[in-house]
């Protein structure tokens, strides 16, 4: 394999070579805010996030309590506190149409441009109200869809992040999905770097939100990229996996 990769995915990310216009610059309507789904699949309402009663709701102490936790309790996450996570890390605030043709939404997270290309999949475990399976967050609806009630899907995730078991032992694995052609409609190349920082800023909402509520999260960056594509069908190109966390309640004893 060719070596400085990285330092030429930097390089070539640069405003330099942003010499073309993009698809917003030569009047392209906007990509739509959710990805393409199965609108023929029941959907399944989260409950209010705002209703939710937090354990701790002190800023300076969630910060400084967040730590990665790869162990969790055999107790369960129930709906309320999947809707509030959720909506820490993808809510649609406001809708706003700019012009007829170029529409954006303002979320609980920053995005380059109010882009925000990340779809949100959900590796359901030990959820109180939901089957084990895969599903999917629709943001601008704010509800769910399954994907698959695969009994085994845990471990083929799993599997596919190197075989990290404890990925199959959460009560939720978050898969965050970049929809790239969301920022590269505005900011071309430059895009690529654009999806990472917005999956940065989406993990670390759900570590402070899960502070809250007694969990904790893992963030996982080491997974096969073509299987766990392959998993989701994802093409890898325009859509593909670019992050993943996993969430349990806690251990009083963990360390």
């Amino acid at each position: 394999m060719e070596k400085n990769i990285g330092k030429k995915f930097i390089e070539f990310t640069k405003y330099d070579y942003s010499t073309y216009d993009s698809d917003q610059e030569v009047g392209i309507a906007s990509p739509s805010i959710d990805m393409p789904y199965d609108v023929s699949k029941t959907m399944i309402d989260l409950p209010d996030p705002a209703l939710i009663n937090l354990n701790n709701t002190n800023i300076k102490e969630l910060i400084e309590e967040r730590r990665s936790v790869r162990h969790y309790s055999k107790n369960s996450l129930n709906l309320q506190e999947l809707s509030y996570l959720l909506w820490c890390t993808q809510g649609v605030k406001e809708i706003i149409n700019r012009t007829p043709t170029y529409k954006i939404t303002l979320r609980t997270v920053p995005s380059a441009g109010a882009r925000h290309p990340l779809e949100t999949v959900l590796l359901i475990n030990n959820v109180k109200e939901l089957e084990s399976g895969l599903y999917r967050y629709i943001a601008s609806k704010h509800k769910l869809i399954q994907l698959t009630d695969n009994s085994n899907i845990s471990v083929i995730i799993a599997n596919a992040c190197l075989k990290q078991s404890f990925v199959a032992k959460s009560s939720v694995a978050f898969i965050w999905v970049a929809d790239i052609y969301k920022t590269i409609w505005r900011y071309k190349e430059r895009s690529y770097r654009y999806a990472l920082l917005d999956a940065g800023h989406v993990c670390q909402n759900l570590y402070l939100a899960a502070e809250s509520i007694d969990s904790g999260v893992c963030a996982v960056a080491a997974y096969d990229d073509n299987e766990i594509n392959r998993i989701l069908g994802l093409d890898g190109e325009n859509q593909f996996v670019v992050y993943i966390a996993t969430i349990g309640k806690k251990i009083k004893s963990n360390l």
